[in-house]
């Protein structure tokens, strides 16, 4: 029989400022060089009530900047292409019915199919928040069904532009997202070689630092060349200095600083062909299913309840909705907090921004923009900060079509926020996720039969495949850990085996060590016997 389990919510640690990407300036000018041209555009045709569709497809030029080119091609296709597919869903439903009530149904069916996407194929930031904002939008806005394909075909359009811009800078950096990836890993390793990281969790953040550089240079479509098998090699070193007391720290970030720009990666020459890796395995739609009903039910709610207000957007409070949910209550709870807080604090700063863009469209369009870029380059240090610009920016979109009383935008707008962010919540609380203990013996047990196959080839005189057994314990232990933090963060749920995860994580990471070392000694082997037969009379 399961037990009441109530964790502490977090606030101070919600609201702290972290580290600004490594590359925060990219989604930052990609979305400002994919949203403005198409823009201005219409504002000289005179049709700047048509840039919501070309937002829509614009706004895929914020996916992917962690891929690699060869895959960012691929995925920001799939963006443009699952993006309008929405679009067209919505201005359907809205050009056959204006019932705000089914409207609201539709999106928040559609916010719940997007969230469940988004995350069973880890697509990454911005996820099903950019959808869903165009989306619900888009129900809201007056069609007739000969409307529709012309619209679609803007945000299509709009979409193709975006995947040019996504795409340019491969003409810069053609290794750019692995590099950037490796850099990441090593930084990783080389604080927990030097004892800045601790033991435990921090370990395994370094592993999977390891494993999520590993796929990106093994990622679909990316083809093996002396660079790819280069940076390969710098991991190898890694991961061999995860297992040695012996490391010098020092070594790997100097070879960090070796990656920015475009010389030669370190040991070029001295890089061999990698086995294949395998890819990272998608999210079962089963472990999906409480997180697809909270968002289809906290968005109902968060619309029904904005209508029963008298709100005059209720898709604001859809799209909060919509925005909160992550892996587990404690972290929604976090979401939307911070939500809360952005969106008052940008309301504040819309008011000083509306006098400005009444004075001419220019103006207006001017400053979406600027509230574009300063979304994406403050988001990644929190999210509450980056909703300080998304607020203004949504509200001046509301201007595309015709100039608003400010006041009363501001009013719907905290309205919609305080509704979106309490049903929201609320959902989330009533939607318990009791799989969660389930899931992490799953993880248990995965960890402990890639442990054991992994001790077995040890024991072995002369092993072999023991690299991929110890990549496929390195996934493992980083899947178990990943698991046991949504757990520990989830409600209503029996007590978790936190002692039996930290003895299988202790083990599992003396076991990737053993077989490191191994795979070092048996590499040295080859060398020396190398070595001789070349010198060998």
């Amino acid at each position: 029989m399961s037990s009441l389990s109530l964790r502490p919510l977090p606030l101070a640690q919600t609201l702290r400022l972290g580290r600004p990407s490594a590359i925060w300036f990219k989604p930052a000018l990609s979305v400002v060089a994919s949203t403005l041209p198409p823009n201005l555009v219409l504002l000289a045709l005179g049709r700047l009530d048509l840039a919501l569709y070309t937002m829509a497809g614009a706004l895929c030029a914020l996916y992917a900047h962690d891929r690699p080119y060869a895959a960012r091609a691929r995925v920001l296709a799939l963006v443009v292409l699952g993006m309008t597919g929405g679009l067209a869903a919505a201005l359907l439903t809205a050009s056959l019915t204006s019932d705000p009530v089914v409207l609201v149904t539709v999106g928040a069916l559609l916010a719940a199919v997007q969230k469940t996407v988004c995350e069973a194929t880890r697509i990454g930031p911005p996820g099903n928040v950019v959808v869903a904002f165009v989306m619900s939008a888009a129900l809201f806005v007056p069609q007739t069904p000969g409307q529709v394909p012309g619209h679609v075909a803007l945000a299509l359009g709009a979409g193709a532009w975006a995947w040019l811009v996504g795409m340019a800078p491969v003409l810069l950096r053609p290794h750019g997202p692995e590099r950037r990836a490796v850099a990441a890993a090593l930084r990783a390793v080389a604080a927990q070689v030097a004892g800045d990281g601790g033991a435990g969790p921090a370990r395994t953040a370094a592993y999977a630092a390891l494993h999520t550089a590993r796929s990106v240079l093994h990622a679909p479509g990316v083809r093996p060349d002396p660079t790819r098998r280069a940076l390969a090699a710098l991991l190898t070193e890694a991961e061999t200095a995860l297992a040695t007391t012996a490391a010098d720290p020092a070594v790997l970030r100097a070879h960090v600083g070796a990656l920015r720009g475009n010389g030669p990666v370190p040991g070029a020459l001295d890089a061999a062909a990698e086995p294949p890796y395998p890819r990272p395995r998608r999210i079962p739609l089963t472990h999906l299913a409480p997180l697809a009903v909270r968002t289809a039910l906290g968005c109902a709610l968060a619309g029904y309840a904005a209508l029963a207000l008298g709100v005059g957007r209720p898709y604001w409070a859809l799209v909060t909705a919509a925005a909160l949910y992550q892996a587990n209550v404690t972290r929604t709870w976090s979401r939307a907090l911070q939500r809360v807080l952005g969106n008052l604090l940008g309301v504040l700063v819309f008011a000083a921004l509306a006098p400005l863009t009444h004075l001419h469209p220019m103006v207006l369009v001017l400053c979406c923009a600027a509230c574009n870029f300063g979304a994406e380059a403050l988001i990644a240090r929190n999210y509450w900060l980056g909703t300080v610009c998304v607020t203004p920016m949504a509200l001046l979109i509301t201007e595309f079509t015709r100039l608003q009383d400010p006041g009363a935008l501001m009013t719907q707008r905290v309205l919609d926020t305080l509704v979106g962010a309490l049903t929201g919540f609320a959902a989330a609380v009533l939607v318990t996720n009791r799989r969660a203990g389930r899931h992490v013996e799953h993880a248990l047990t995965a960890v402990e039969e890639a442990r054991a196959h992994a001790d077995r080839l040890l024991a072995q005189p002369r092993p072999t495949a023991l690299a991929p057994a110890r990549r496929a314990l390195a996934a493992a232990l980083i899947d178990l850990r990943v698991t046991a933090d949504t757990a520990l963060g989830e409600w209503w749920q029996r007590p978790l085996p936190e002692e039996r995860v930290l003895r299988a994580e202790q083990a599992g990471h003396r076991t990737l060590t053993e077989t490191t070392r191994h795979g070092r000694a048996a590499q040295a082997r080859t060398h020396d016997s190398g070595t001789t037969e070349a010198v060998r009379p």
